[in-house]
């Protein structure tokens, strides 16, 4: 399980996989790392008035939901469990608003954890299962560079609602 300690530097000099997986691993931390000791009453706080579904808990709670469809639906063909819908596209965001931020952390430790049990699997060239009509299948490696290029974009956008929740700032 990610903790705030558990976070290790990825490695200086390794083969492609391990790479890949230690900066991501690295970046998951970082969210737990983000959420730490955020009082309960502000990790639901969406501080951006043009972007009222981006709180702490909406942000991990996309992220889980991120993972869930990469891995499971698009890689391995997978019925997609998310909460969003063509009618409710912000489920997600909307979900982990109104849910204790523990257990979001939770859950996408959990999703994070499986994610990783399917790549540890599958080659790096291994094709998705899904794809969209007229393109190629993605592979395992691009799904792994899309997810490191996600979870560190939206810990950026954590940073941000934690600095402006209650100040904290850091890596």
């Amino acid at each position: 399980m990610t903790t705030i300690d558990a976070r290790t530097d990825p490695p200086t000099a390794a083969d492609e996989r391990t790479m890949l997986s230690a900066w991501l691993d690295w970046h998951r931390g970082t969210v737990h790392r983000k959420c730490a000791g955020l009082d309960p009453a502000l990790a639901s706080a969406a501080p951006l008035a043009t972007s009222p579904l981006v709180s702490a808990g909406g942000i991990v709670a996309h992220l889980r939901w991120v993972e869930h469809y990469w891995f499971e639906v698009v890689l391995l063909g997978l019925p997609d469990r998310g909460p969003s819908t063509p009618a409710d596209p912000d489920a997600e965001w909307r979900a982990g608003g109104e849910r204790p931020l523990p257990e979001l952390l939770a859950e996408y430790e959990a999703q994070c954890a499986r994610s990783r049990e399917i790549a540890g699997r599958l080659e790096l060239n291994s094709g998705a299962r899904r794809r969209r009509v007229g393109e190629s299948p993605v592979t395992l490696r691009w799904v792994l560079v899309h997810l490191l290029e996600e979870t560190a974009r939206h810990n950026g956008h954590l940073d941000i609602v934690r600095e402006l929740a209650d100040g904290v700032t850091g890596e």
